[in-house]
């Protein structure tokens, strides 16, 4: 030949019997020719690299699916809240397969639960946990706990999860509940990094709950902070994928978040730039929460007698508020709600008794009382004279729940608005 080759090997590249390639080898410069040796050589080699080329296809195709699930498995889009403005990132890292997610979770009172997490490691397994734990925790979080019940529930749901598998579970996560009301943030942390939190001017607020132990490890003890949010307040939260590569991060993060008057969307891609210019190992979150209070006019609330004959009052009250906000036609239905809801406060409850009423993407009546006694849906027969109140007011609402504070509870009903 032209370019002096005297002597040429071909080797198949096979694994489990099946032909990847093949590998050929020529010489020229030396001139011996191949030996048995050589081919020895060649064959091990050949070996090798059909191996390594088979174990890279079969990594490509776990990532593409476990960066596939994890997409899934994350929200589509956050709901439109009137309390919060919300912006979320999810940026894949090289490992794929992340255990990152994030949430926004509506909850009664027009209050919203912001949280985020990691599932410690990558790959199909870590993505499948996630899920679990992100299920888990939206069905925890609809129950209405404290922040730190919340995470000691959530713990004990990992700990399982460890014992279905086989593998333990690490994750840590951060939750967070917004009362538009109050304008309180409540927080708790399962060894998460605190929130990044900035007043309407972009002063930075404190809000850093102890983290505490990762969840996983069956300890528990977790511990709420409290701290009252002004209007346009901003809540950064994020997980370590998008701090790691960058020193001093959070110092980073106020710097860029301390613009009040841009859009959540271009502040949190200035976030993403400034800390990861670069596509990082591991997933990346970051999710950003404008919050606003709830105005006055949109509220309206009494504190009411334990006696019997307040309920006539109680709806009456609740009539001219709907006139007043210009709902008269939900008034049938939410004096029925109200009559029933104060009357089982006033049967089996104990004082104070306290009727809400709220204006948001819904109507929102609550009755609160001093009793710890969880109330239940009783499926009455037709000769029993009472036990339909919760029923009527199941099927006059859109949703009903109860929540528990820390005396008393609080039984709560929403009822769709035209355009909400």
């Amino acid at each position: 030949m032209d370019a002096g080759v005297h002597s040429f090997l071909i080797t198949p590249l096979v694994v489990r019997r099946t032909v990847l390639g093949v590998v050929c080898f020529y010489r020229h410069r030396d001139p011996r020719p191949y030996d048995e040796d050589d081919l020895c050589l060649a064959e091990q080699l050949a070996q090798r690299t059909a191996l390594s080329i088979d174990n890279a296809r079969s990594y490509a195709r776990e990532r593409t699916i476990a960066t596939g699930r994890h997409r899934h498995l994350l929200p589509r889009t956050p709901p439109r809240l009137t309390v919060v403005d919300t912006a979320a990132l999810h940026l894949p890292g090289t490992r794929g397969g992340g255990g990152d997610w994030y949430d926004v979770i509506p909850l009664s009172g027009s209050r919203v639960a912001l949280t985020v997490g990691d599932v410690t490691g990558s790959g199909i397994e870590v993505a499948a946990a996630m899920g679990q734990l992100r299920t888990a925790l939206t069905t925890l979080a609809v129950r209405d706990p404290a922040p730190e019940e919340l995470l000691s529930c959530l713990d004990e749901t990992t700990v399982s999860l460890t014992r279905d598998t086989g593998e333990p579970v690490r994750a840590s996560c951060l939750y967070a509940v917004f009362d538009p009301v109050t304008r309180a943030c409540t927080a708790a942390s399962a060894g998460h990094a605190p929130p990044v939190v900035l007043g309407a001017l972009g002063d930075p607020l404190a809000l850093e709950p102890p983290a505490g132990p990762l969840l996983g490890t069956g300890r528990g003890g977790y511990e709420a902070v409290r701290a009252e949010l002004p209007d346009g307040s901003l809540l950064a939260l994020y997980t370590n994928g998008l701090v790691r590569a960058a020193q001093g991060a959070r110092q980073i993060l106020l710097r860029v978040l301390s613009h009040p008057d841009r859009p959540l969307r271009r502040l949190a891609d200035d976030a993403v730039y400034a800390l990861l210019p670069s596509q990082g190992e591991d997933d990346a979150v970051l999710l950003l929460a404008r919050t606003r209070g709830l105005a006055e006019e949109r509220l309206a609330e009494w504190t009411l007698p334990k006696d019997a004959a307040v309920v006539g009052t109680a709806r009456r009250l609740a009539r001219h508020q709907l006139a007043h906000w210009g709902l008269e036609d939900l008034a049938f239905t939410t004096e029925l709600i109200v009559s029933e809801l104060v009357t089982k406060a006033i049967r089996y409850g104990s004082p104070p008794i306290r009727l809400r009423m709220i204006r948001d993407r819904s109507l929102i009546c609550e009755v609160s009382d001093g009793s710890s006694t969880a109330p239940h849906l009783r499926n009455a027969r037709a000769i029993d004279e009472g036990g339909r109140g919760l029923s009527l007011v199941a099927r006059l609402a859109a949703r009903w729940g109860t929540r528990f504070g820390r005396r008393g509870k609080t039984i709560w009903c929403e009822q769709e608005l035209d355009g909400g």
